[in-house]
C-alpha cells in the first residue's frame, strides 16, 4: 500500500532573534546563501522526499514569505494530491492568533480532515538542514508508532536551549523535558543527549483525536512540544528517529548530520559563513538533492576592469546572478541577486542581500547589508563599531546589520 503522507509546515514564526534580519518579514522568509530563504529547506526535503501535498501555516509579517511562495514554489494543479499552498491564520477561534505549535494545526484541522491522509508529517521551517523524509517515515512505520520525533544527538552542555528526550534503549519516548540544565542522558551514550527537531510524524486518525482534547484544556499551552507529545507519550507509542542515521543521495559522511538553528545574528552569519569555505558542512552542489527556490531572469554574474588598485575579483566567495563587481574586491563574501561593487570598494567577510548598490572605495567588514541597501561612496562599515551603532544594529560580537526597504527608490543613504 503506497502510503498519503500530508505535509504541512509551520512558517508563521516572529524570529525575534534575528531582528532586524525580520523587522519587515517571518523568518522563514529570512535569505539565506546568497540566492535561497531559510524555508527553501524544508520545502525542498518534502519534495525530494516525494511529499507533494503540502500546507504553509503563515503568520506574521507573511507578505515576504507569501510572495516567495508564490514566485517558486506555485505549480499547476494537475493532480489534486500536488499542491503546496499557504495558509494564512483563519482566526477561527475568535480574534486570536495561533497560541501554540498544535493551536496552529487544530485551527486548521479541516485541511486535514478533508485531505484525510494516512500520516502527517508536521514540520517547521526555520532551520538550515538537509533530510530524506522518507527515512522517517519508514522508521515509523517499521515502528508501528503513533507518533516520530526527529531527534539530534547533542552532548548535554550544549542542548539547553532545546526540547530534550528520555528514551529506552529502543528509542522509545518515555519523557519529554524543555530547555533544562540536566537533560537526560541517551541509553548506552553518556555525556549525549536527544534533542527534538521539531519535526514530527503522526498517524492521523491518532493526531486529530490528540488535537481536539488537547483543544479542549484551558490550561494547556496547545504546543507539541510542552502538551501534546508529553501526554500522548503514555497512551501511545512514540519513538524518537535519529537524525544522524539519515542518509542523502550523493552525500558523504562528513556532511551527514549538518541541522543548524540560524535564530541569533551570529549563528545566521555563522552558517553563511560556512557555505563559502573549500568544503562546506552543508553541500549546495549536491544534484541528486537540489535546494530549490524561486528563479529569476537574471543575467550572469559579470566581473569587470583588470587593473592595478582597480580589480573585479571576488575569492572564498559566493555570488549570485546578475552580479556586477565592477573594478571592487570581494572576498570571504557571500552576495545575492543583484548586487553591484563599484570600482576601489572593498568587501570582505560579509553577507550582502539582493538589489544592494555598494559605491565606490567603500569599505565593508564583518556586515550584513539587507535587500536594496545603497552605500554612498567614501562609506566605511564594520570598522568603527561606536559609529557603527549610531546608525545601524552591532551584535555583541561586532558584526553590523544594516537594514534594508521595500524598493530602491525607498533606500536612505548611509553615511560614516
Amino acid at each position: 500500500m503506497k502510503l498519503r503522507v500530508l505535509g504541512i509546515v509551520l512558517a508563521g514564526g516572529k524570529g525575534s532573534r534575528l531582528y532586524p534580519l525580520t523587522k519587515e518579514r517571518a523568518k522563514p522568509a529570512v535569505p539565506f546563501g546568497g540566492k535561497y530563504r531559510i524555508i527553501d529547506f524544508v520545502l525542498s526535503n518534502m519534495i525530494n522526499s516525494g511529499i507533494y501535498s503540502i500546507y504553509v501555516l503563515t503568520q506574521f509579517k507573511s507578505q515576504s514569505l507569501l510572495q516567495h511562495l508564490s514566485d517558486g514554489w506555485q505549480f499547476a494543479n494537475l493532480l489534486k494530491n500536488q499542491f503546496i499552498i499557504p495558509v494564512p491564520a483563519q482566526m477561527r477561534k475568535g480574534e486570536t492568533w495561533y497560541e501554540g505549535t498544535s493551536d496552529a494545526i487544530f485551527q486548521n484541522v479541516n485541511l486535514v480532515e478533508q485531505a484525510d491522509p494516512h500520516l502527517v508529517a508536521v514540520f517547521g521551517a526555520d532551520h538550515v538542514y538537509f533530510m530524506d523524509i522518507s527515512q522517517m517515515i519508514w522508521f515509523h512505520e517499521e515502528k508501528r508508532a503513533a507518533g516520530t520525533v526527529a531527534a539530534i544527538p547533542l552532548p548535554r552542555d550544549q542542548a539547553g536551549e532545546y526540547g530534550t528526550m528520555e528514551v529506552t534503549p529502543d528509542w522509545r519516548i518515555i519523557g519529554f523535558r524543555e530547555k533544562v540544565a540536566d537533560p537526560p542522558e541517551i541509553p548506552g551514550r553518556p555525556g549525549w543527549t536527544l534533542a527534538s527537531m521539531g519535526n514530527y510524524v503522526f498517524d492521523t486518525r491518532v493526531l486529530l483525536r490528540e488535537l481536539y482534547d488537547d483543544a479542549a484544556r484551558p490550561d494547556s499551552n496547545h504546543d507539541f512540544g510542552h502538551n501534546i507529545l508529553p501526554d500522548m507519550i503514555h497512551r501511545h507509542a512514540v519513538y524518537a528517529y535519529d537524525f544522524m542515521t539519515n542518509e542523502i543521495p550523493g552525500e558523504t559522511p562528513p556532511n551527514r548530520g549538518y541541522w543548524r538553528d540560524v535564530g541569533t545574528i551570529e549563528s545566521y552569519y555563522d552558517a553563511n559563513m560556512d557555505l563559502r569555505s573549500v568544503s562546506p558542512l552543508l553541500n549546495l552542489f549536491n544534484r541528486q538533492w537540489p535546494l530549490r527556490t524561486a528563479e529569476y531572469p537574471e543575467p550572469p554574474a559579470k566581473f569587470t576592469f583588470d587593473e592595478d588598485g582597480r580589480r573585479g575579483q571576488a575569492l572564498d566567495s559566493i555570488v549570485s546572478e546578475g552580479c556586477i563587481i565592477s573594478g571592487g574586491a570581494v572576498r570571504n563574501s557571500l552576495l545575492g541577486r543583484r548586487v553591484f561593487v563599484h570600482s576601489y570598494s572593498l568587501v570582505e567577510d560579509s553577507i550582502i542581500m539582493d538589489n544592494c548598490d555598494i559605491g565606490r572605495r567603500c569599505r565593508i567588514r564583518r556586515a550584513i547589508l539587507d535587500k536594496n541597501v545603497r552605500v554612498p561612496p567614501d562609506t566605511e562599515i564594520g570598522y568603527d563599531l561606536e559609529h557603527d551603532r549610531k546608525h545601524h544594529h552591532v551584535t555583541e560580537s561586532g558584526i553590523v546589520v544594516v537594514s534594508g526597504q521595500r524598493s530602491p527608490v525607498e533606500i536612505a543613504t548611509v553615511a560614516v
